[in-house]
């Protein structure tokens, strides 16, 4: 006979009857801040649904549209109840909640007890919240799946990224990683804290977090590492505490919500790229106006876009670069790094005359938002030259103080990786032909997008 474990906290971290826990759900559900996503990761809290669901149905939702793909969770997150080491799985066959048994993968859940870290254990799982809370949010998105349920104690991320490398799997595998943020500061003082943390999750800053940070830090670590490691792009898709949604704000707890996507194919939907090219412009017919670059407040934007990234800003009048100018390291919010980059691209590229008002109706502007650049290993130019990939890959080159960077756009261009390699060394003031032991070069993907410049688009105050 099956055994199924029971839920624990039906009836007060969420709704133990199965309607009412249906309709409270679908009100979390249905966020405006949710778009389709191809996550292969998500990060999500794991309070009381009154706290924390505003905040975890924003990414729920953005993964309902897998629905037919995903066939298989894993879900880790930490023990509150009972210290431990290493990291546990139950021994049960199923998992229940007022909406129906889930199933357990017990052919994953082997491959996880291969490690020495993982072992099984029903008592930590005893009076458990940190996953049994996901469960209706992944019934109500996903429908039928099975579930590979983690409780991490006393462990290291690297013993988390060994478990996530066994299980990571295709488009039919979802990881989700539960974790609140900071815990019982005031408001003010938590709204700070997550943010740094956020910054951390965002830049892939393993060594920037502990459990002050996120109560799930050991599990979160794991999927850093591992996010980082397989080049996937984290998205902030909500961050608030309990002070905005149900509880009091002088004593707090602070909720995140996270996508992660490959980077090859990660896009923001079109809405904020049509958003991000209209504040480009803007940033630009101000700059002509005035000669300084706006001043933007980000947090009047959504979390996606205030999310850290590295862009490049270029801009083309009738057909010819007139200037492109961005950034290679994550340091500023989204949506400012586009607002400078614009604005020095249009600017302050000294290589070309800066633009003026009357070139606005034939210029084009394109934004590139650039993956986490990897540093690539090779033993002479043609294995650099046979790893890389036309017209997808960007490159950076540095040996001693030259430098240069290629977008993917160069494509357009250059016909072989060869002659990419070495118009790029041309660029840095190398030698084609220059090779040497020192010499570095790092390769990252776009997401690119752009418009012609808008005649209507007004200049900001």
């Amino acid at each position: 006979m099956a055994s199924v474990r029971q839920p624990a906290v039906a009836g007060t971290f969420y709704s133990a009857n199965a309607a009412e826990l249906e309709n409270s759900l679908a009100a979390h559900l249905d966020s405006p801040l949710a778009w389709d996503i191809e996550a292969k990761a998500l990060v999500v809290p794991h309070a009381g649904h009154i706290y924390s669901g505003p905040i975890a149905g924003v990414a729920y939702a953005s993964v309902r549209h897998l629905a037919n793909r995903v066939k298989r969770v894993v879900l880790l997150g930490p023990a509150h109840r009972v210290a431990f080491k290493g990291i546990a799985v139950p021994s049960v066959d199923a998992h229940a909640t007022p909406l129906g048994d889930i199933p357990v993968d017990w052919q994953s859940v082997a491959q996880a007890l291969s490690l020495p870290q993982v072992h099984i254990s029903d008592a930590v799982f005893e009076g458990e919240h940190s996953l049994e809370v996901h469960l209706p949010f992944l019934q109500r998105t996903l429908g039928e799946f099975a579930l590979v349920p983690f409780l991490v104690g006393d462990a290291t991320p690297e013993g988390v990224e060994q478990i996530l490398r066994k299980l990571w799997g295709g488009p039919e595998t979802l990881i989700v990683i539960s974790t609140d943020l900071s815990h019982f500061y005031d408001y003010d003082t938590a709204r700070k804290r997550d943010a740094n943390t956020t910054r951390a999750i965002e830049t892939f800053n393993v060594e920037g977090l502990n459990s002050d940070f996120a109560c799930g830090v050991r599990p979160l670590g794991g999927l850093l590492r591992a996010a980082q490691r397989l080049d996937l792009r984290p998205t902030t898709l909500d961050l608030r505490n309990s002070g905005d949604t149900a509880g009091d704000k002088n004593r707090v707890v602070g909720y995140g919500s996270y996508a992660f996507e490959y980077s090859g194919t990660a896009h923001i939907p079109e809405k904020f790229r049509s958003l991000l090219v209209d504040i480009a412009q803007l940033s630009i017919r101000h700059g002509i106006k005035t000669g300084n670059c706006p001043n933007v407040e980000a947090a009047a934007f959504p979390h996606s876009l205030r999310t850290m990234r590295r862009t490049f800003v270029s801009v083309h009048t009738n057909g010819t670069l007139r200037g492109c100018v961005g950034s290679l390291a994550a340091t500023n919010h989204l949506v400012v790094d586009v607002v400078q980059n614009a604005y020095r691209a249009a600017l302050e590229d000294k290589r070309f005359k800066a633009l003026t008002e009357e070139d606005l109706a034939a210029t084009d502007i394109s934004i590139s938002i650039l993956s986490t650049p990897r540093p690539m290993k090779f033993s002479d130019e043609a294995n650099l030259v046979a790893q890389i990939q036309p017209d997808m890959d960007g490159l950076i080159l540095q040996d001693g103080q030259k430098h240069g960077v290629f977008l993917p756009m160069m494509w357009e261009q250059i016909a072989s990786p060869q002659d990419f390699v070495r118009q790029l060394k041309n660029k840095a003031g190398l030698p084609l032909d220059h090779w040497s032991d020192t010499l570095q070069t790092w390769v990252y993907t776009t997401e690119s997008f752009g418009a012609k410049f808008s005649p209507t688009s007004a200049t900001p105050n």
